[in-house]
């Protein structure tokens, strides 16, 4: 199984639009977006690099996995 990549807020984003997600709104420094009935919050600060758990969750909400998310970028 490969190992997550390193992502940043901004590069996440761009693959969840690419998956159809729109976001429909920001609270604070979250970003929430939604399709069909999903909901994933990824957490806007800056250019910093998400943390591996944070990562693994935005995937489980979005239901993708690494092979997915590799496609994507």
């Amino acid at each position: 199984m490969p190992s997550l990549p390193r992502l940043t807020t901004k590069e996440i984003s761009t693959a969840l639009e690419k998956l159809g997600f729109v976001l429909v709104r920001q609270s604070g420094s979250h970003k929430i977006y939604k399709k069909d009935g999903k909901r994933v919050t990824v957490p806007s600060h800056s250019s910093k690099i998400l943390h591996p758990k944070v990562l693994k969750s935005i995937m489980r909400d979005a239901e993708i996995d690494v092979h997915q998310l590799q496609e994507l970028l």
